[in-house]
């Protein structure tokens, strides 16, 4: 894994030291180096920095100053000579805090603790990515709903009711729509008003379905494909097909 850093600090001195160190590690890429924070703006702007090393005494704008000001931020490793700070700097949620003169095992120790951050942040993304899901309107807001957790889906006329293992929602949107949406093998139109899960489904009478504890009619359009469906995959035991007794005796 490659890990794009910027060094901001006012001591070509420490400029250095870092540059020294972080070329001894190999995986790890200097993009740029700067002697205040403001100059480094654009940079962290354009994006792809994993970690900042910082100093907090500097010209024009003190780093946690700086900090304060950035919404979204990569890591941030914290280089002073004032031990300070230290307490401010982790209410800023910074990942550590270095102390100068930095040893390069406590260096090394610290870029540890960035390998470990990075790879959990790569794993949500790629969990985050992974899991089967769609983005719904609702309020003004994209939410994102994973299709396992879907239940049932209701039609209200213009609207749609998604019901979920983790809550309800409302939607402007028809069921018809949503429906097209969903992957045909895992979700089924019951009723005009209605779609399911398949794989939700508890019992299912003559004409109707149990899921959770919700009664969902069937119509009669759509009873032969809705059973089909369902029992698709069902293996029914017949007298013959019943292990015997003497079966496992023997």
């Amino acid at each position: 894994m490659r890990i794009n850093c910027l060094i901001i600090d006012d001591e070509p001195l420490a400029i250095s030291i870092l540059e020294t160190y972080i070329e001894k590690l190999g995986n790890m890429v200097v993009v740029n180096t700067y002697n205040n924070a403001i100059d480094a703006l654009q940079d962290i702007k354009n994006g792809g920095i994993d970690v900042i090393f910082l100093d907090i005494n500097m010209s024009r704008i003190t780093g946690l100053d700086f900090l304060r000001t950035l919404k979204n931020h990569p890591f941030i490793i914290i280089t002073t000579a004032y031990r300070e700070y230290a307490l401010e700097s982790y209410e800023l949620d910074v990942l550590d805090y270095l102390v100068k003169p930095i040893p390069f095992d406590r260096f090394l120790k610290s870029t540890n603790k960035l390998i470990d951050r990075l790879n959990d942040k790569k794993g949500e993304q790629v969990n985050l990515r992974s899991e089967p899901h769609l983005f719904i309107k609702i309020d003004k807001k994209m939410v994102r709903v994973l299709l396992g957790d879907i239940l049932y889906i209701e039609s209200l006329k213009d609207y749609i009711k998604l019901f979920t293992t983790t809550g309800t929602y409302i939607a402007y949107k028809s069921l018809a729509s949503i429906v097209s949406e969903l992957p045909p093998e895992n979700f089924i139109r019951v009723h005009k008003s209605f779609a399911i899960a398949i794989n939700k489904v508890k019992s299912v009478d003559s004409n109707c379905i149990e899921i959770g504890n919700k009664i969902i009619p069937i119509g009669r359009i759509y009873i032969k494909t809705v059973k089909e469906l369902i029992f698709k995959d069902n293996v029914i035991l017949t007298k013959n097909s019943m292990p015997s007794i003497n079966d496992n005796i023997n």
